[in-house]
């Protein structure tokens, strides 16, 4: 065996398997990129892999590579199987037969403890598994093999099983020169912390209060995986969970009050419950609107933000349609993703200032608009419903938290919100026989930001 290769014993289970392989293995933008970073792949090899035309050929390109990229390989592959929800895969090549157990994967699966097997011919697969994170449903069947079928860029879609916890590779960081060419056409972030962020997520509802709505499963993954990812972005977040309306109006006044936005540079509102066009509810049935939310947060309201920016992110329906799709006219071509454009208010240069307004009046103030300097993401548009697994979270939280792990170094917020937007668009859910197959969602986002917003995350200029 060479030594700058992979282990024999660890190209023996993939070249086994390469057949399922092949067939079940998705090879999109999130497992590339975590294999770049695992410094597997290099950047001329990741664009060649994506620049095959079929899930299967990219599939086929990376498993002649893998062996090649040394020891460490082997290790990284598993890994990025798992963030990218196909433990199954990672399950089926670790306990291949070619692989007798006799050294752990402890640099990228974490031991978890399970219950000892009884029968000698299990004794085998279950010391593999002792080594492994389980996934929370059992080694594919036939019918599950088929839900978790190869899938092209063009064709990414949501399936409703039991799975793993959503991405979490570190964010990645923000370089010194990327920082240096962008600060000074971008908002100032460079305070540590970055900011505040305030993350409400209501789970569980009174069901007497407010019989008509279901508890959100899956909402627990959301705001911990908020929690998580802002914490690696440099904020002092606080989560509140299963608030009535009146307590979320109280907690959302007293987070714009804090004294400590002064010394910071920007703040985070994130609210995550059942809701209506402009309006989420409180566990208590009540709803709180949007628009008296976001004026919590102005010019006149919260001083201490003022030209600052502040982000919301607002995980709720905002309707009872559902997104049904609509069959693309010209096959598998895929259509540019629409930008947003702001439109003019109409009123520069609609005359001159008053006169008498030039008069000297000492040195008056300059004046700001009431709201100004915030970006809201929505997870659907307006009148339609919200997607959300009951495993792994809302679709929307889950493509956000992905993308800004991998893409906050270098990327600014509204560009990072059309990714979103791009990658929502793709989904579909997988839920046979039942209204929601193949359902879509579409989310959007509004902005008044003046500037780029860059978090550069994990750098801190030296003064």
């Amino acid at each position: 065996m060479l030594e700058c290769g992979m282990l024999e014993r660890d190209k023996n289970a993939l070249r086994r398997n390469s057949a399922v392989l092949c067939k079940q293995l998705v090879v999109d933008e999130v497992l590339i990129q975590l294999l770049q970073a695992d410094g597997i792949l290099t950047e001329s090899m990741a664009e060649t892999i994506m620049a095959e035309q079929t899930s299967q050929k990219r599939s086929f390109h990376l498993l002649l590579l893998l062996p090649k990229r040394g020891p460490k390989a082997f290790q990284s592959f598993c890994s990025a199987l798992k963030d990218t929800e196909q433990q199954h895969l990672c399950d089926l090549i670790i306990q291949s037969p070619e692989r007798d157990g006799r050294e752990t994967l402890v640099d990228c699966i974490q031991p978890e403890k399970v219950p000892e097997e009884k029968s000698g011919q299990q004794e085998k697969t279950q010391h593999s598994r002792k080594r492994t994170v389980r996934s929370s449903f059992p080694l594919p069947t036939q019918e599950e093999c088929a839900a978790k079928r190869a899938r092209t860029q063009l064709e990414s879609m949501e399936f409703s099983l039991d799975a793993d916890s959503p991405i979490n590779s570190p964010v990645l960081p923000c370089s010194h020169d990327f920082y240096l060419s962008h600060c000074q056409q971008s908002y100032r972030m460079n305070s540590s912390p970055r900011g505040f962020a305030l993350v409400i997520s209501n789970v569980t509802f009174d069901s007497c209060a407010a019989p008509d709505l279901d508890p959100r499963k899956g909402g627990e993954v959301d705001d911990e995986v908020l929690r998580k990812v802002f914490t690696e972005l440099d904020y002092h977040v606080s989560v509140h969970r299963d608030l009535a309306a009146q307590d979320m109006r109280t907690c959302i006044e007293n987070f714009g009050r804090r004294p400590e936005h002064r010394t910071v540079d920007s703040c985070v509102v994130c609210l995550l419950s059942h809701g209506v066009e402009g309006a989420i509810y409180g566990t208590d049935g009540q709803l709180i609107q949007l628009d008296w939310v976001f004026e919590a947060f102005d010019n006149a309201h919260c001083p201490l933000l003022q030209n600052k920016p502040k982000m919301f992110f607002i995980q709720a329906c905002r309707g009872d349609e559902m997104d049904c799709g609509v069959e693309q006219l010209d096959g598998p071509v895929r259509t540019s993703s629409p930008s947003c454009e702001q439109r003019d208010a109409g009123r520069e240069g609609e005359g001159d200032a008053d006169p008498r307004q030039r008069r000297d009046m000492g040195r008056p103030r300059i004046k700001l608009p009431q709201r100004s300097d915030m970006i809201c993401g929505f997870a659907s548009l307006k009148g339609t419903a919200a997607m959300r697994n009951t495993k792994r979270g809302s679709w929307f939280i889950q493509e956000l938290n992905t993308t800004l792990r991998l893409h906050a170094r270098d990327t600014h917020l509204s560009d990072i919100l059309v990714q979103v937007n791009a990658r929502i668009k793709e989904r579909e859910g997988y839920a046979p026989g039942t209204a929601h197959h193949r359902c879509k969602e579409m989310s959007e986002f509004t902005s008044s930001l003046c500037k780029d917003l860059y978090l550069f995350p994990k750098y801190q200029p030296q003064y």
